[in-house]
């Protein structure tokens, strides 16, 4: 455990050295949406969804550099959705990443523009890339349908707002999942994905890594209910008990948190043997499948 944890350390702090050099200085009045975007993104975080976009291009000989600008736009496009996320029309949240969320720090209406920004800047990063252009095309492909609106990302909040409303609510657990595959798993099998993509993956590798990124981000998300519910806010790093309070329908409502757990272990189980057909080189993939579920944050 205490070894993954310094390898995402180790690589956070290469990611994060060679961030800011992507924003474009601006001079006039706008320079505060920019600032707002830098705020949010440079704030922190754990940089999971980069490190798995890394790991998995590292399993085809591809190294930090050439996989950085794919990591860089899926972090991008992470933070925008937080920025949303986070508006009082939607989760009202004030702290993020142990601070305070973008509207907090800034205002509403910057904040609004600030997550516009990032989502445009997340394609104009890949359009820019230096990598050939069928494999740009594919990954602009690939990340606009997993933060889109027909079972992407932004499908999977509306589901999720529109789910706080529902009384009586029936196929309480096909609505949770449904939830979790579009609002946090599609940009964790993007992130999966896209490694293969720049690694030049065959259709079987690209199956195993779709698989393995499904079965963690499922268990993600039973993770962040959890912790939800049982974590220390000072080190999560956000207000929680708020899914309770705000009656939304999450794996811990619906099974409670032992059940919850023991689903999160057996899917762990589950990715640790479907991506054990990278061998050896899948080591810090299967010890991230671990740590999704032990973190405390």
């Amino acid at each position: 455990m205490t070894d993954i944890i310094e390898q995402i350390k180790e690589y956070s702090q290469k990611f994060n050295c060679k961030l800011p050099a992507l924003f474009v200085k601006v001079d006039g009045l706008e320079r505060r949406v920019v600032e707002a975007m830098e705020y949010s993104v440079l704030n922190g975080g754990k940089r999971l969804r980069p490190f798995l976009v890394s790991e998995c291009a590292s399993l085809f000989d591809v190294g930090f550099e050439q996989s950085f600008m794919a990591a860089a736009s899926l972090e991008m496009l992470h933070s925008y959705s937080l920025i949303h996320d986070d508006l009082p029309a939607m989760d009202n949240d004030d702290l993020r990443r142990g601070k305070p969320t973008c509207h907090k720090q800034f205002d509403e209406a910057t904040a609004i523009l600030a997550g516009d920004g990032l989502l445009t800047f997340a394609f104009e990063l890949l359009a820019k890339s230096d990598y050939e252009d069928k494999i740009k095309v594919e990954l602009i492909k690939m990340l606009s349908v997993a933060a889109g609106a027909v079972n992407g990302m932004i499908a999977g909040q509306m589901l999720d707002l529109s789910a706080e409303k529902m009384k009586n609510v029936q196929n309480t657990e096909y609505i949770i999942k449904h939830i979790e595959e579009m609002k946090t798993g599609c940009l964790l099998k993007y992130a999966a994905q896209a490694g293969g993509v720049i690694g030049g993956a065959d259709d079987n590798q690209q199956n195993a890594l779709s698989v393995y990124a499904r079965k963690i981000g499922v268990a993600f998300q039973i993770a962040d209910d959890i912790l939800d519910m049982t974590g220390s806010e000072e080190i999560v790093g956000k207000t929680l008990k708020k899914d309770e309070n705000q009656n939304k329908l999450t794996f811990v409502s619906c099974y409670g948190v032992d059940k919850a757990k023991n689903m999160a272990q057996n899917l762990i189980a589950e990715a640790k043997e479907t991506i054990s057909v990278f061998g050896g080189k899948a080591k810090n993939l299967q010890n991230l499948a671990d740590f999704i579920i032990e973190r405390n944050y």
